[in-house]
Formats: C-alpha cells, structure tokens, sequence
C-alpha cells in the first residue's frame, strides 16, 4: 500500500489541486458556486432517472428485478424535478449528504494513517487531512442554518486547506518514492 502512494504521488498531489482551484473558485463566487451544485445535481438525478426508466422498460423480460430499477428511475426523475422546483430544499439536503460524506471521508482517513504508522513515517499529513474532514462535517451539522452561501465558503476554504494539506502529503510521498526505487536499485 505505502508503495503504491509513493508510486503515485502524482496522484495526490493533482487531488491536492484539483481541491485548491474548486476552493478558490467557490470562494471567490459562492453564490453561483451554490446555484451551479445544485443545478447539476438536478440535471444528472433528471438524466439518471430518465436512462433508468428506460433501462427498466427494456430489460422487464430478461431482468426480474426491472420494478426496483423501474421505481429507482421514477425517484430519480422526482428527485431532479424537486431539485429544479424547490432549490432551497435540495440545498439543505445537499448540506446534509456533504456533511455525511466529509465525516465518513475523514474518519477513513484516519483508520488508514493509523494502519500505515508502523509502514511510514508522517502519517501526520493524512490524520490532520482526515480531521479536518471530520470537524468540517461536523460544522455543517451543527450550523446548517447559517445559511447555505455560508456553507459553500467553508466549502471553499476546507477545499484549499485540505488541497495544501494533500499537496504536502504528495511531496512527502514523492521522497519516499525516491527512496524505495534506491532500495529497488540496490537490490537488482
């Protein structure tokens, strides 16, 4: 595992990007980074829904299962058609999904660098990474009133923070990966 994150630094450190620019675009426009969320929400649950029925239909002779996935396509489309008519609402329920998978996220994270600490050193950087997940999640369940442009700046700065955080851990894991192609070459 250690050699597979060190092998793929790279990797980290892109996710590490990709979190710094989403923070700063969030930042610098909430409102419309909001608006965007849940506008693209709606239109993938509409499309979902709409491919799902479809699939259902076609495959009701060949699939036993095909009213589950019927019914799943039909919650979908109402799922999007919700979304479009009543944003505030998907917004809130939005906040709440973002908050579960931060807590998850970042209690993953933790279980794995706690699994790692005797096969490296620094799993500082993916604890920290994996606390502030938890912490941020658990703000936006304990403040959802504060308002949703609200959530969607700490949304931007736990992006950045958790990006620069992820970026050290790359470089921290670009050394390593230094390291264990010496050790290959010594041993060939």
């Amino acid at each position: 595992m250690v050699e597979g994150l060190a092998r793929n630094w790279w990797l980290v450190a892109l996710r590490g990007l990709a979190a710094i620019i989403f923070g700063v675009l969030t930042i610098i426009n909430p409102a419309m980074s909001l608006a965007v969320l849940i506008l693209f929400f709606g239109a993938y649950a509409l499309a979902d829904g709409a491919f799902t029925v479809i699939a259902a239909v076609m495959k009701r002779r060949d699939e036993p299962r095909w009213m589950a996935l019927l019914v799943s396509g039909i919650l979908g489309i109402l799922i999007g058609a919700v979304t479009f008519l009543m944003p505030g609402l998907t917004a809130l329920v939005l906040l709440y999904i973002i908050a579960g998978w931060a807590v998850i996220r970042g209690i993953m994270e933790i279980a794995v660098a706690f699994r790692l600490r005797k096969e490296i050193q620094g799993e500082f950087w993916l604890i920290l990474a994996g606390a502030l997940s938890v912490v941020f999640g658990g703000l936006l369940f304990a403040f959802p009133g504060t308002g949703a442009l609200a959530v969607v700046l700490w949304i931007g700065v736990f992006a950045m923070v958790f990006g620069i955080v992820l970026m050290a851990l790359a470089f921290r894991l670009k050394g390593w990966s230094r390291r264990l192609a010496g050790r290959t070459a010594a041993i060939a």
